[in-house]
């Protein structure tokens, strides 16, 4: 029962989903202020799910309707389980399996996997434009996306379980105060802002190049599923970078304040950059920020 509990609950699916719809609303306030409009109220996300709930779901003629419906409904599970092992181990860290890490690692590709199969299997050429760019932009990012993680690894001992990194910088001081930590979090932040798809690396779904791209054909509950996953993910990638990163103590104002720090970079970043294209994108993950986490790495190495 506490199992299910920790799930669908808290720290999981509603404790989540709540959270990412409220800093989402975060993202949407402060971009209207810097744009000089006014916003919308907090509740606006929770309304335009539950309006998509009963908006009609309408299913492409020539699409694969298994593939088509059950492809958001992957990405949303693994968000869930992503929430929950992190939940947890902030919770309670003595309590993280092993290999915690390497679970999440692999289970934050699948929303993206999911919506490139989706847009596949609608068969509209917006969308599959969009499922090539995300694709690639997959590609680009991932790389030094794990090196990041890797610089973390190297300096928790070779530790892979979220609990024992959480108490070795609890015991020693956060990551992010030395050097190799500082760059690998940079390098990991930018791999953020790619998984979100927010600008300038939102060439996947871009309203007015390809119509939303890999979404095009998505309307009803499966685009609301779709909304949801995107909302756990701006909880649980800034909750994830908190955690391998900047955590001296577990006091819950102190986490509090960190994560609206990292969201609020996040949302500087799209409202003050122009959107990528894709080889642009490539080159930048595959140069400039490969080459960063490379060298963090190998501060990392000598302990620096």
């Amino acid at each position: 029962m506490n199992t299910l509990f920790s799930y669908l609950v808290f720290p999981g699916f509603l404790f989540s989903a709540c959270a990412g719809l409220l800093a989402g609303w975060v993202d949407r306030k402060l971009t209207a202020r810097i744009q000089y409009r006014v916003g919308p109220p907090w509740y606006q996300n929770f309304v335009d799910i539950l309006k998509l709930c009963y908006k009609e779901t309408i299913i492409p003629y020539a699409g694969a309707r298994a593939i088509f419906l059950l492809s958001p409904i992957a990405g949303l599970l693994s968000m869930i389980l992503v929430s929950s092992v992190l939940g947890k181990a902030i919770q309670s860290p003595l309590e993280s399996f092993a290999g915690d890490l390497i679970v999440i690692i692999y289970l934050l590709i699948v929303p993206a996997l999911a919506l490139i199969i989706g847009a596949s299997s609608s068969k509209n050429p917006f969308a599959s434009i969009g499922a090539s760019r995300e694709m690639k932009l997959i590609l680009g990012y991932e790389l030094p996306f794990v090196l990041a993680m890797a610089v973390v690894v190297i300096r928790s001992h070779g530790a892979l379980n979220l609990g024992a990194i959480i108490n070795r910088q609890i015991a020693f001081g956060p990551h992010i105060a030395s050097f190799s930590g500082a760059l690998a979090f940079i390098v990991a932040l930018l791999c953020v802002q790619a998984k979100l798809c927010l600008v300038p690396f939102d060439m996947s779904e871009a309203e007015q190049e390809i119509m939303a791209g890999a979404l095009v054909e998505y309307s009803g509950v499966p685009l609301a599923v779709i909304k949801l996953t995107k909302a756990l993910l701006l909880y649980s990638l800034p909750v994830l970078l908190i955690s391998l990163f900047w955590v001296n103590n577990l006091n819950l104002l102190s986490l509090i304040m960190k994560y609206l720090v990292i969201l609020s970079v996040i949302i500087l970043i799209k409202n003050t950059n122009p959107r990528l294209r894709i080889d642009q994108a490539l080159r930048f993950f595959w140069g400039p920020v490969s080459v960063l986490a490379i060298l963090a790495a190998a501060l990392a190495l000598v302990g620096l």
